[in-house]
């Protein structure tokens, strides 16, 4: 009877225990921004300091772990993605791309909204990265398809735009604003997109955007 008590004893000190460690916050930006048991915290400690054998400092890890985070997200596999930049963002939180992965990763799971959060953030660090804002264009279009509100749609519209300033060269771009001009039924713009899209030989242009065009 005294064993069974003992063993009862501690099967509810380790449920205890396990209950104090968040389940699921690999999966969220920033960990979910919650208090990690301690169990966690030394996971974490034992991660750093295998970076710092590995690697000159945290700053070129992080840059590391960000690529294999992308290189989950082009698989498709978000949740490694997700954790793949958590790590970075133990590294370094000063890097504007990990903001970005946690932006995309958010916009492919339908979650435009806090997309835009992180997305914002990564610009706010480092506002001359283009695909930043092709980014949040993006996510504030699809925001458009979801409310119906306008100003999302102008807010595509200035993300596409500030994103082509800097990258005159990205293609998908011209053919995102001819796009967005074709819903707004403003002509001369969604022709002006069009050409410009199609003298560069790009193939981002609707169907339905030229259709409207005509």
């Amino acid at each position: 009877m005294k064993k069974i008590c003992l063993y009862c004893l501690i099967a509810f000190l380790i449920s205890c225990n396990k209950q104090h460690c968040p389940d699921g916050i690999n999966k969220l930006p920033m960990y979910g921004q919650v208090p990690k048991c301690p169990e966690q915290i030394e996971i974490d400690n034992d991660f750093l300091k295998e970076c710092d054998e590995l690697f000159e400092n945290r700053k070129e890890a992080a840059v590391r772990h960000i690529d294999y985070g992308w290189g989950y997200f082009y698989k498709n596999q978000l949740d490694l993605a997700m954790s793949r930049f958590n790590q970075a963002w133990l590294l370094d939180k000063s890097n504007a791309d990990i903001f970005w992965g946690y932006g995309n990763i958010l916009g492919k799971k339908g979650d435009f909204e806090k997309s835009i959060v992180y997305l914002k953030e990564s610009i706010s660090i480092n506002p001359k990265n283009p695909k930043s804002w092709e980014s949040i264009s993006t996510s504030y279009g699809q925001l458009f398809f979801k409310t119906k509100n306008i100003e999302d749609l102008d807010k595509t519209i200035e993300s596409l735009k500030t994103s082509m300033k800097l990258d005159p060269k990205n293609t998908r771009v011209y053919g995102e604003l001819a796009n967005v001009y074709s819903y707004l039924a403003q002509k001369d713009s969604l022709r002006k997109y069009v050409e410009l899209s199609d003298s560069i030989g790009s193939t981002s242009v609707s169907p339905i955007a030229r259709e409207r065009l005509k």
